[in-house]
């Protein structure tokens, strides 16, 4: 195969090759292959730390076409093992813009990929599933078995948490959050500081009894990367903060989280869902609402313990389950992500939900 300095390939664990063109910065990486459909939100895509381990390819044709803007970035870094795209803008157009795309790749160490047909890539991972993939200048070179033998690190999700407990105050007597962050998006914090809430943002790995020492209304297991039975520390504190009373909720991976520590079961999905565009039925009025989402795994519903939860939302498109509520302690969690961030806003009164079941609790209602 004739290979150049502006040639690049992914190879993909089945052997299949594609050609592309370098951007971002150089050098060989291997990880997951995953897809999203956003039209808009690369920087929050590229920022959000449930993409760790993960190759992401953009359905969209171009990106980067409004730069860089750091405002929107759920995280302080990117956190994509790659990129690949079909055509990258290096004549960003944004009052906000502070750079282009391929630059701010290269500070980061991130690499690139473009000039993919993304199209014929995406409907291949749609098929068969998802795939490992290796972003190399020399095809021939890559090991396949080792290529197959690759998956997300199993410490991913302490790898992305935050090191030490941060504090962010709210108002006078508002709800004390505490977010048991497995990787946390920024606009989760924001939904929460914008109600007025005080929130403690603690390691992954924290035990029930110094977060129950900070006196939470609620805690929040956040969404992360990775599969969630590779978590048994978080899971396990789960069970004991459980038996405090304290409402828990979860979003994404804290969803699936929360429901190992019940006993349920969860399973790796096809291609998972990744975009601003996912419809999700509320069981409760049969209500549906198009959700931000980004997971590879799933609860599987019929392993719910009627006694424990009951399904709350489902997945218009495929039945997945979306959502649970629990019979104690006023709890549910969802898998789709209410912050959006990017995306619509459509479920942003989750959060309202959540604050207004701390503040029964407080008042000896719930």
């Amino acid at each position: 195969m004739k290979q150049n300095s502006q040639t690049l390939y992914l190879v993909l664990e089945n052997g299949r090759v594609f050609r592309g063109e370098p951007f971002g910065a150089e050098g060989e990486v291997m990880c997951e292959m995953v897809f999203a459909t956003g039209m808009t939100g690369y920087m929050e895509t590229l920022t959000d730390k449930s993409y760790a381990g993960h190759g992401v390819i953009q359905t969209f044709p171009i990106i980067g076409n409004y730069g860089v803007i750091p405002a929107d970035m759920e995280g302080d870094k990117p956190y994509v093992s790659a990129y690949i795209v079909r055509e990258c803008c290096d004549t960003p157009s944004n009052f906000r813009s502070s750079g282009t795309l391929d630059s701010w790749l290269k500070s980061y160490g991130v690499v690139g990929i473009k000039g993919i047909d993304t199209r014929s890539l995406t409907r291949l991972i749609r098929e068969r599933g998802v795939m490992n993939g290796m972003i190399t200048k020399n095809p021939e070179a890559c090991d396949l078995e080792a290529l197959r033998a690759y998956s997300v690190p199993k410490d991913v999700v302490p790898s992305v948490s935050v090191k030490t407990v941060e504090y962010h105050p709210g108002n006078e007597g508002g709800p004390r959050v505490v977010l048991l962050d497995c990787g946390y998006k920024k606009s989760i914090l924001d939904c929460f500081l914008e109600r007025g809430c005080s929130v403690y943002i603690v390691p992954a790995l924290t035990s029930a009894k110094d977060i129950t020492a900070l006196s939470p209304d609620c805690i929040l297991v956040t969404n992360g990367p990775g599969d969630p039975v590779n978590n048994p520390t978080i899971i396990e504190t789960v069970r004991e903060l459980w038996d405090t009373g304290i409402p828990i909720f979860g979003i994404c991976l804290g969803h699936q989280i929360i429901a190992l520590a019940h006993g349920f079961k969860t399973t790796k999905m096809k291609y998972g869902h990744r975009g601003e565009n996912q419809p999700v039925r509320r069981h409760t009025d049969g209500r549906v609402f198009i959700t931000a989402q980004n997971h590879g795994y799933t609860v599987v519903p019929e392993s719910i313990d009627p006694k424990k939860g009951k399904l709350l939302y489902s997945n218009v498109n495929d039945g997945s389950c979306e959502g649970i509520e629990y019979t104690e302690n006023g709890s549910f969690t969802v898998q789709f992500h209410p912050e959006a961030g990017a995306g619509p806003r459509d479920t942003r009164f989750i959060f309202d939900e959540f604050i207004s079941r701390m503040k029964n609790r407080r008042a000896g209602d719930v």
